[in-house]
């Protein structure tokens, strides 16, 4: 299989099996139904799958079909938060609500709360700054955003947060990398004592690392990169094994791209939490995206 399905031919499929029919689905798209079909046929040969049946009363899907339509609609569900969290960047300036998260908080939780945040209040416009933990903590104290999420094992003076999820750290390698092959669990020394591909200081990763570290003899970082994919790339190139969030690598764990080691004796769970200015109250927005994140 080369390349990937492009999102319109999986709107299409789904549509195939919610209307029963290749000509409304086409009608739904705005294309006409021979284009229809020959891109259903380019979507087939793509996978590697018979998706649909065509029968006197209309296009049913096959039982493949079924499967790839309900994995086809996640995938558009999750391009649409995408774009909601795009346009909640290009639009910082302009916003109702200004928020500013963590890197890997706004990559990987954000966009479904913003999705929800637009469900439930469709008229509200959300600018998304995204910066490093203390860079999120220092624009809520000057009052730049009305609320921030950040990781990592402490929160700055001057905001009240509250806990809206957990995430550990992860040491991740290439496949080619001899820990890719070892037995035994990594100890906290002598993860300590290998240079690392590392994010940036200021980032929540970067603190939880060097709080677990503590009292332990540290060797310098191979590399320090400003970024998840950054990080990742260099992982995977093999310049040394890297410490991120295990969002940030779930899909490079699950396709072999790196592959995770196996940790003992050392703490890399950590808080994620929403943060506001003491003594400033929420308010509307922003009181409705708190509540999305951490629920009641």
């Amino acid at each position: 299989m080369s390349g990937l399905p492009d999102l319109d031919s999986l709107r299409l499929l789904v549509d195939v099996g919610e209307l029963g029919s290749l000509g409304q689905a086409a009608r739904v798209a705005g294309i006409a139904q021979p284009s229809a079909s020959k891109r259903i046929a380019q979507l087939e040969r793509r996978l590697g799958l018979p998706l649909i049946e065509r029968t006197p009363r209309g296009s049913t899907l096959t039982a493949e079909g079924k499967v790839v339509a309900g994995w086809a609609a996640q995938v558009l569900a999750a391009a649409e938060e995408l774009m909601r969290a795009v346009q909640a960047v290009r639009h910082a300036e302009a916003a109702h609500l200004r928020v500013a998260a963590s890197m890997t908080v706004a990559e990987y939780l954000v966009p479904r709360w913003l999705g929800e945040l637009q469900h439930r209040e469709p008229g509200v416009q959300v600018g998304l700054d995204v910066v490093n933990s203390a860079d999120v903590a220092a624009r809520v104290l000057a009052e730049e955003v009305e609320l921030g999420f950040v990781e990592g094992p402490s929160v700055p003076e001057g905001l009240t947060s509250r806990v809206v999820g957990t995430d550990r750290l992860v040491v991740v390698v290439a496949p080619d990398h001899p820990w890719a092959r070892r037995r035994t669990a990594l100890r906290g020394a002598e993860l300590a004592a290998t240079p690392l591909v590392v994010r940036e200081p200021g980032s929540g990763t970067r603190e939880t690392l060097e709080v677990a570290f503590k009292g332990l003899h540290r060797a310098s970082p191979r590399l320090e990169l400003g970024s998840n994919s950054a990080v990742k790339g260099a992982a995977q190139a093999g310049a040394a094994p890297a410490v991120l969030s295990a969002y940030a690598v779930e899909a490079e764990v699950a396709t072999g791209r790196l592959v995770e080691v196996p940790l003992a004796g050392v703490d890399l769970v950590r808080d994620l939490c929403a943060v506001w200015r003491r003594g400033r109250a929420l308010t509307g927005p922003a009181t409705t995206l708190l509540a999305i994140a951490c629920p009641p």
